[in-house]
């Protein structure tokens, strides 16, 4: 009698877990007919029916909504990073880490070897483990289709592996405070929207990287390694890489930005975005926005890889107590790549902008402006999993005017660097990189001061 009741409850099973709604009174005929037949007792007929009669009157399963992807609740992988698509929901994490022993040997403090606004190290020698121009990032991007537009949210942490000095001004990129208990800093460079279709382009909506100076950073190759430590006794998120020392930094900025759909190779993008005020000059209340724009072409010459590009930056200042000035900038550049050898070389002018960081000494402190200027040329061979490269940079900055010069003379005149590196990849997440970098800074007075830096580490990326 147990093994006809067991094969009963699997047949009323196998019927039930196959049955509509509509087949509800199947169950039962089945039943009766088996306890007709003499194979199910009256106390199995009446327990077995009263379990169908208690699932026939449960509330059936919602149904399953198709998704864009044409299936049910599917669930695959992205391309990139580590995420997953849901339906048309895609949610991607992509990040990096890494971290640099920097040995750092600098000039002596003294008379001579004074330069503000110079970047080379005055302080004899210094040993860190650091980041290097990247701090880590893990960055979050939500993407989907609605309504034919392509809509997408975008976020990005960038936490550095150094403690900080939240006390001493700059936020999560203050200078550095290596002692017990302390933390690290956490920059929230990213938070913006996007909205693009085919044949329109893409809008953003927040806060991301600048267009004026974003090529010259993204494509110089201490972007991966520390570059020009900058802080080495007491090191802060990140080091200067190549900023000061070729461009102008890009900056990470308030924005509305609109770009054009890709036409053979070329695209622009124009922005309008948050006023910045100097960092050096007097007071301002700024009451119009920063304007920056760029055109690139990426495609092949020839057989040959080409990136073209240049970009531009204006804004107005209105000094609380002072003359008005109007701060701009431009910058160009090219990489060809060509077999295993990559070259890049790019320019920047400007005035009212300053020098290292945007608005950083842009004016004598009265609102008259100085000039600055400066490039970078680089070439990077890969041969197997080995790359080996080199650059040489430099940033100027001029006097405002005479009186500039008699209050200020040892401003920095010129900040150079020269970089040898060589790289490995370890796995397709790993690189592991040693680098040996030489910058000096020479003030219009004569003063000079010069550092030596060599470093080793790991860069990671997924």
């Amino acid at each position: 009698m147990k093994r006809t009741l067991l094969l009963a409850s699997a047949a009323m099973g196998l019927l039930c877990a196959t049955a509509t709604p509509a087949m509800a009174g199947t169950t039962a005929d089945l039943l009766k007919r088996l306890h007709e037949k003499g194979i199910l007792s009256d106390d199995e007929y009446e327990q077995l029916l009263k379990g169908d009669s208690a699932e026939a009157a449960a509330p059936s399963a919602p149904a399953v909504t198709p998704d864009a992807s044409g299936g049910g609740r599917t669930v695959r992988m992205t391309d990139s990073g580590v995420g997953f698509e849901m339906g048309d929901i895609t949610l991607k994490f992509s990040g990096s880490v890494n971290g640099f022993y920097v040995h750092d040997k600098g000039d002596a403090p003294s008379a001579t070897s004074s330069v503000i606004g110079g970047v080379a190290t005055v302080g004899g020698d210094s040993s860190a483990i650091r980041n290097g121009l990247l701090p880590g990032f893990l960055k979050v991007d939500v993407t989907t289709r609605q309504g034919g537009w392509d809509v997408g949210a975008h976020f990005g942490m960038y936490p550095g592996i150094n403690s900080v000095n939240y006390a001493a001004g700059g936020g999560a990129n203050s200078p550095g405070n290596p002692r017990g208990l302390q933390t690290a800093g956490i920059d929230f460079r990213q938070t913006y929207l996007t909205f693009a279709r085919p044949g329109f382009g893409e809008v953003k909506i927040g806060r991301d990287i600048g267009l004026f100076a974003s090529e010259q950073i993204l494509n110089d190759i201490t972007l991966l390694s520390p570059g020009t430590p900058a802080g080495n006794v007491a090191p802060s998120n990140t080091t200067l890489g190549r900023i000061g020392v070729g461009y102008i930094y890009t900056d990470f900025q308030p924005q509305i930005t609109y770009t054009t759909p890709n036409l053979r190779g070329f695209t622009a993008s124009i922005g309008i975005f948050e006023p910045l005020s100097s960092l050096t000059g007097p007071a301002e209340s700024n009451k119009e926005p920063g304007f920056q724009g760029k055109l690139v072409y990426d495609g092949k010459l020839g057989g040959i890889g080409t990136r073209l590009w240049a970009a531009g930056i204006r804004q107005k200042h209105n000094v609380i107590a002072g003359p008005d000035y109007t701060g701009w900038g431009w910058d160009a550049g090219a990489k060809v790549t060509a077999g295993p050898l990559t070259l890049v070389g790019t320019y920047y002018d400007a005035s009212g902008l300053g020098t290292t960081a945007l608005n950083l000494f842009d004016t004598d402190g009265l609102g008259n402006t100085r000039d600055s200027h400066g490039f970078y040329l680089q070439g990077l061979a890969t041969f197997g999993k080995f790359s080996f490269g080199g650059s040489y940079g430099e940033s100027s900055l001029d006097y405002a005017n005479a009186a500039d010069a008699l209050a200020n003379p040892t401003l920095v005149d010129k900040n150079s660097s020269w970089v040898g590196q060589v790289r490995y990849g370890l796995t397709s997440w790993v690189t592991l990189l040693s680098e040996y970098v030489h910058t000096k800074s020479e003030a219009h007075n004569g003063n000079q001061a010069s550092s030596d830096a060599v470093a080793a580490g790991a860069i990671l990326f997924f």
